[in-house]
């Protein structure tokens, strides 16, 4: 009977274990679509907690009005901006359109600088010919790229929904962490200080510190993007230089997204004959912005987080290509603790190896 309890008592954990595994599975199953709106709350929640606890002492120390109030003002602060910026550029597209068509009507010449180019020249005159013969051949060419792409088109607007939905799930979150996000973060704490000891608190503290790094780095970054775009847009003679420049801080969330506007301006004043005002555009987005998008950001977290540069750059870039856009701060972030584990187990090599005075 002795011989045989311990076996008991073994399969008994085994069985535990396997229950318990079978139940995180399922709890991961269940909550597997809502984690990246629950990461975007998390990290919203941590940025506004400042806020949030300016409120809590304005109105006594009442916790769910609070944070209902926080979550209103971020909410407001994310989805008044979109939703301008979505009608007023809806209406410029189409402004653009017609301006695009009245310049074909006119049958202006392409510039002799993209005639002469060695392999692209002869295509741009063949396509520039084709449009100003027929000025309708502009909306013909539309409606095929739109027959053609309706599919791409269909999975763009899903992926619009999509997003959407899971803003307004993350705004949803929001809230429940900024009510009880305190005490969950002490009973988080504790567990992880039960198993891993006292240093969890170091690699708590790297969390942190990149996390609110990257997200004002990440703002900060966009709105001087966005500031320094709007100068080249007003100095290039473009309308809607303010409409564009927000356009652009907001596209300037994604990394290497800016030249996907002032580029597209650049060229379109080439093409329109306005080369010194196309090519100073294009200069000044290359040398300036670019040079904010690309340096600027990853100073100011290698600064705030005491992370070497090449770090920096590649927990971002890294970020973005595992985990999509939420990637920005989950990939510094994971380095920033992967590089306090390291510096903490240094310093407890160090502290061994030293010698004790008797």
């Amino acid at each position: 009977m002795l011989t045989e309890l311990p076996k008991s008592l073994w399969f008994r954990n085994v069985i535990v274990a396997a229950v318990m595994l079978g139940i995180l599975l399922l709890t991961y199953t269940v909550l597997q679509p809502f984690l990246v709106p629950c990461i975007w709350a998390a990290i919203l929640a941590y940025v506004s907690w400042p806020l949030h606890i300016s409120v809590c002492r304005v109105i006594r120390r009442r916790q769910t009005l609070a944070a209902l109030i926080t979550t209103l003002i971020i909410s407001s602060l994310i989805i008044i901006p979109i939703g301008w910026l979505t009608f007023i550029f809806q209406d410029e597209v189409i402004k653009a359109y017609h301006e695009v068509e009245q310049l074909l009507a006119t049958k202006p010449e392409l510039s002799r600088t993209l005639r002469d180019l060695p392999v692209a020249g002869p295509w741009l005159v063949q396509k520039w010919a084709q449009l100003t013969a027929d000025p309708t051949a502009l909306k013909t060419s539309v409606e095929q790229l739109l027959n053609n792409s309706a599919n791409e088109l269909r999975m763009v607007v899903g992926g619009v929904g999509r997003n959407l939905a899971k803003l307004f799930i993350a705004l949803f979150a929001m809230f429940f962490f900024l009510r009880d996000g305190a005490r969950f973060f002490s009973q988080f704490r504790s567990v992880l200080e039960g198993i891993l000891g006292p240093g969890v608190r170091d690699y708590l503290t790297a969390i942190g510190s990149t996390t609110q790094a990257v997200v004002y780095a990440l703002v900060l970054a966009a709105v001087v993007q966005g500031i320094a775009a709007g100068i080249g847009y007003w100095v290039a003679g473009i309308s809607a230089p303010v409409l564009l420049a927000a356009l652009t801080a907001l596209v300037a969330l994604i990394p290497f997204g800016t030249p996907l506007i002032w580029g597209s301006l650049s060229i379109w004043l080439v093409v329109t004959g306005n080369l010194a005002a196309g090519l100073g555009l294009a200069a000044w987005g290359i040398v300036v912005v670019s040079w904010v998008d690309n340096i600027v950001r990853p100073l100011v977290i290698s600064n705030a987080t005491q992370m070497p540069l090449i770090l920096v750059v590649f927990g971002v870039l890294g970020g973005v290509i595992a985990f999509g856009l939420v990637g920005l701060f989950i990939g510094p972030v994971v380095l920033a603790v992967s590089l306090a584990v390291w510096r903490e187990w240094l310093e407890h090599r160090r502290a061994s190896q030293e010698p004790t005075n008797l």
